[in-house]
């Protein structure tokens, strides 16, 4: 039985005024979901990162809502505008170029503004580019750090690599057709050969493709077919294993150290601790009085 109708959740038109976080397609558009089109239909105005690449969205979906520019370079005058227009009765859904909102797109300060300001701000989930390549990498997903666009500089996006070497989570970058190969080459030089990786190139579009291996293999594919260095891209890295077991270590030594601490000093249990588990003794020292300052707060 249908409990709810589609305008019966978006929302009841006597209450407040709702700032609406929309999600677009980012390719295929049978991904757009039937609340998305109600919402958008129903608010007072669209503010879209591009008016002419948005407009045909609408027009296909036969949504005729007036629409308004809102991107990365709006200043803060545009943002009040905005505010203004909530706080006057009128509901605004926030969309960008394609996928979700505030992912790589515009709208943190729009969204600040609007909670600062008591206005509710409701989220239209759909597509995004980061979810989706992450569910089909086959790398872990229990743990990410989403990394969005790597600097345009080579000095500057080696450093944020380097930055990234020792991280154990699986890190998700976006990058553009004309940096893809430079991007994955520097990976490569900072992260090593054998690390593993994903590559989602124009997720869900028509020539949809996606590559799993090392990044000396992801080098080698993205550079062996000019093709494969086309349209949009998403990189999903493994995160460094190394590091992974030396977390592990971490916490085990840390369980030696809290048993041993009931019986003796805590240098004592900390020496004992480091020279069952390998872990630095300095390192170890400064992680236990971090847990015993926590404790005594």
């Amino acid at each position: 039985m249908l409990l709810f109708t589609s305008l019966d959740l978006v929302w009841n038109m006597s209450t407040q005024a709702k700032l609406f976080i929309v999600a677009t397609p980012i390719g295929n558009l049978d991904d757009f979901s039937f609340r998305a089109i109600e919402v958008l239909k129903a608010v007072d105005l669209v503010a879209a990162e591009d008016t002419r690449h948005s407009k045909r969205l609408l027009q296909h979906y036969q949504i005729d809502t007036s629409l308004i520019s809102y991107h990365d370079h709006s200043d803060l005058s545009e943002t009040l505008k905005l505010i203004e227009l909530l706080e006057a009765g009128k509901s605004i859904a926030l969309i960008s170029d394609a996928g979700t909102p505030l992912i790589s797109d515009p709208g943190y300060r729009l969204v600040t503004e609007a909670r600062s300001k008591g206005i509710p701000v409701l989220p239209i989930p759909g597509a995004s580019a980061l979810t989706a390549a992450l569910s089909v990498s086959g790398l872990p997903t229990d743990r990410f750090s989403f990394e969005g666009f790597l600097p345009a500089k080579q000095v500057a996006r080696v450093k944020r690599l380097q930055l990234l070497e020792v991280d154990s989570r699986t890190l998700v970058f976006y990058e553009s057709p004309h940096r893809i190969l430079v991007s994955l080459s520097d990976m490569n030089s900072v992260f090593g050969d054998s690390r593993k990786a994903f590559i989602g190139r124009e997720l869900t579009k028509k020539f949809e493709s996606h590559f799993l291996g090392s990044l000396q293999e992801c080098v080698h594919w993205v550079r062996s077919d000019g093709n494969n260095q086309k349209g949009e891209f998403v990189v999903v890295v493994a995160g460094n294993d190394d590091a992974k077991d030396e977390d592990l270590k971490l916490k085990q030594a840390m369980t030696i150290v809290q048993s041993l601490g009931k019986e003796l000093s805590m240098k004592k249990a900390v020496a004992l601790a480091s020279e069952i588990t390998g872990t630095r003794k300095n390192l170890l020292y400064s992680k236990a009085l971090e847990e015993l300052d926590s404790d005594s707060k």
